[in-house]
């Protein structure tokens, strides 16, 4: 018997032997008079044993079935042995049809030493919670992670990411060699043509993202062609100074490194191709039913791409590099030249600043005044020019030549103005 039992039996026997009422008895016991009396005539029958609830010692009812308990072991042990729980039990529903709640899974899993409990958290110092954005599209948190996605079937890749602030929905995620300014550009190419452009966007500080010598770290105008693209689109650029900011997007990683790889694995997918294709079609969909949330408020605030920003999309995701133009009208970029063609749609002269585009396809473009110049690339550095001729490069191509008698030839000393000015002063300080 419990103790809250016995103490009912003492109050009982008191009753029985009249030294209190059926009244006293409730108050006593925070019971009905109808329950009280219930109680009396059970321990008049059967004495304490009465008061001991009858289903007691007897197994439930709704007791799950031992051979359903066995089967869920075995697949435990042969496909899941490093999943957690609840990723367990998910899975034993879905593939194998075994309804098992979470904590049932859990236990059994601690019994075959297929999970350790964690231990009581011990440090209680208090931290609060940035609140979530209220629109859908008001920040998106963007991040990469290095990670062995496919296990031993492939080598390490980055996975580019990222996942509304307010809804915590996966809104686009992709498989990339490195976290590079392409691979980002790429990623954020498809995520304006496809939902539009978010108001902000939440990251840390690599270099990809963030200047960060310390000469040019506080610099305003030192911008990464990452900021310099963003800028462009009006999305503003924020960087988070510690892993816990940005905490939705660490979180996600953290998920997806328990469950992507787990995933990946059943589905037997072992290229980059392959899981990007799955990711679309399959994971996103299903994560995002499964874990995100509905948005304080309903708008969304993606902007939708004007004309000028689908025309120049190209451009604007492109590496943006200036040089000058050398005398001989030739360009250096990477270790490559390139020599400008005679005629041009403007003006070119020499020592012209002149932006190099280096789009993701892979084509650069060389543009003075918003317009594309002419150009060939050379194979070899270009042999050094004593005297050029041409003065610069025009719509038409440069037929006719001064005279060598021409005034443009003649020295300024020897005109015939400045003789005539010496001759005025002289004949001024004569008089």
């Amino acid at each position: 018997m419990t103790s809250k039992e016995l103490s009912r039996y003492e109050t009982i026997t008191k009753l029985i032997d009249r030294q209190i009422n059926g009244s006293a008895a409730a108050k006593q016991l925070i019971l009905t008079v109808r329950h009280i009396r219930r109680l009396k005539s059970k321990v008049k029958q059967f004495g304490a044993k009465g008061l001991i609830h009858r289903n007691r010692g007897k197994s439930s009812n709704r007791r799950i079935d031992q051979k359903i308990i066995a089967k869920a072991k075995i697949f435990l042990k042969n496909y899941y042995s490093d999943f957690k729980p609840t990723f367990a039990s998910e899975k034993l529903t879905e593939r194998h049809n075994i309804k098992l709640g979470r904590e049932k899974v859990r236990q059994i899993m601690i019994e075959e030493k297929l999970w350790k409990p964690k231990p009581k958290k011990q440090n209680k110092e208090y931290r609060t919670w940035r609140p979530r954005k209220e629109y859908y599209g008001e920040m998106q948190q963007f991040d990469g992670s290095y990670h062995h996605w496919f296990e031993d079937r492939a080598p390490e890749f980055c996975l580019l990411a990222s996942i509304d602030d307010a809804a915590s929905q996966i809104t686009q995620a992709e498989f990339v060699k490195h976290e590079g300014v392409k691979p980002a550009f790429a990623f954020w190419h498809k995520y304006a043509e496809t939902k539009g452009k978010p108001v902000s966007i939440y990251l840390d500080r690599h270099s990809t993202y963030k200047i960060n010598s310390k000469p040019l770290f506080d610099d305003p105008k030192a911008l990464t062609q990452f900021e310099r693209a963003m800028k462009d689109l009006d999305i503003q650029v924020i960087h988070a100074y510690s892993p816990q900011a940005k905490g939705r997007i660490e979180k996600l990683f953290g998920t997806l490194q328990d469950r992507l790889i787990k995933e990946l694995r059943l589905a037997k997918i072992n290229t980059v191709e392959e899981a990007n294709r799955f990711l679309q079609e399959s994971f996103i969909p299903k994560f995002n039913q499964k874990f995100a949330v509905l948005p304080a408020k309903k708008r969304d605030l993606h902007r939708k791409l004007t004309k000028i920003d689908t025309t120049n999309l190209d451009k604007i995701f492109s590496e943006q590099n200036i040089r000058m133009v050398n005398n001989d009208f030739t360009i250096r970029l990477k270790g490559q030249w390139f020599q400008l063609c005679e005629t041009q749609p403007t003006l070119v002269l020499r020592k012209s600043k002149v932006m190099i585009e280096e789009h993701l396809n892979g084509k650069l473009f060389i543009s003075l005044k918003n317009k594309y110049l002419d150009y060939t690339v050379l194979p070899q550095r270009p042999q050094k020019v004593i005297k050029m001729c041409v003065t610069g490069l025009t719509r038409q191509k440069q037929t006719w030549q001064p005279t060598t008698n021409h005034p443009w030839k003649k020295p300024f000393i020897f005109s015939d103005k400045f003789k005539t000015k010496v001759e005025e002063k002289q004949l001024a300080l004569a008089n």
